[in-house]
């Protein structure tokens, strides 16, 4: 059975983007996945389909209306899916989360865009609200195509080396080992001999040994997070 995306979005032209090229783009035509994108202005108010309102108490910037969102989500979505906010104020995506979704049915994801959407509609359908890192986007768009891509290489059969993704960043609470290959030498630089070496068990405690210097130095709150898995 296909992992089924519903997208509510303004911008219904966006997609699918990226996520027909490649990896993903191959397991859409092998329906591995599949992808219906909704237009939330379908839904909008009067003559000029409004979908958006002042926010109360004032500020700047517009917040896209509850009434409109509902009867969106009434009319689009089919299923049971979770469906996903993608928000500054949501928490981080992980691997360990992409992985998570990879197993389930599929997802519902709805794009915000100006100031966000009216709270009562999220807590309404109980969305998940995630966050894909401390910056702000123009809309969710690019943030759906970011968090589906994660996802749709965890599904079976998209990716035909599967090991490739148990030593990936993040797979094993670590960064990955840096990795090279011909020519064995570029500019006057060559590829560490352990890796030509032949020797499996010394070049798996060369990769180890890099993966834990290279996350000390960059992400050593990595380090912490597995301490606390022990």
């Amino acid at each position: 059975m296909a992992w089924n995306v519903d997208i509510l979005t303004l911008y219904p032209d966006m997609f699918p983007g990226h996520l027909d090229k490649s990896l993903s783009g191959k397991a859409l035509k092998q329906d591995i996945w599949n992808l219906k994108v909704h237009d939330i202005r379908n839904y909008g108010k009067g003559t000029h389909k409004t979908v958006d309102g002042k926010p109360a108490g004032g500020g700047p910037g517009m917040v896209l209306r509850a009434d409109v969102l509902d009867e969106a989500i009434k009319g689009c979505i089919k299923n049971n899916n979770r469906i996903i906010y993608f928000s500054p104020k949501g928490k981080q995506l992980t691997q360990e989360k992409v992985k998570e979704f990879s197993l389930s049915n599929g997802v519902s994801i709805l794009c915000g865009h100006f100031e966000g959407i009216d709270q009562r509609v999220i807590e309404k359908y109980d969305m998940e609200e995630i966050s894909i890192g401390d910056y702000i986007l123009s809309g969710g768009e690019i943030a759906a195509m970011a968090f589906l891509d994660s996802v749709i290489r965890l599904l079976p059969n998209v990716i035909g080396n599967n090991e490739s993704t148990i030593v990936e960043s993040f797979s094993d609470g670590l960064l990955e080992y840096p990795q090279f290959t011909k020519p064995n030498d570029f500019d006057n630089k060559e590829i560490p001999s352990i890796l030509l070496s032949g020797d499996h068990k010394a070049i798996e405690e060369w990769r180890t040994n890099e993966s834990l210097s290279l996350t000390k130095k960059r992400r050593p709150d990595l380090i912490s997070k597995k301490k606390d898995k022990i």
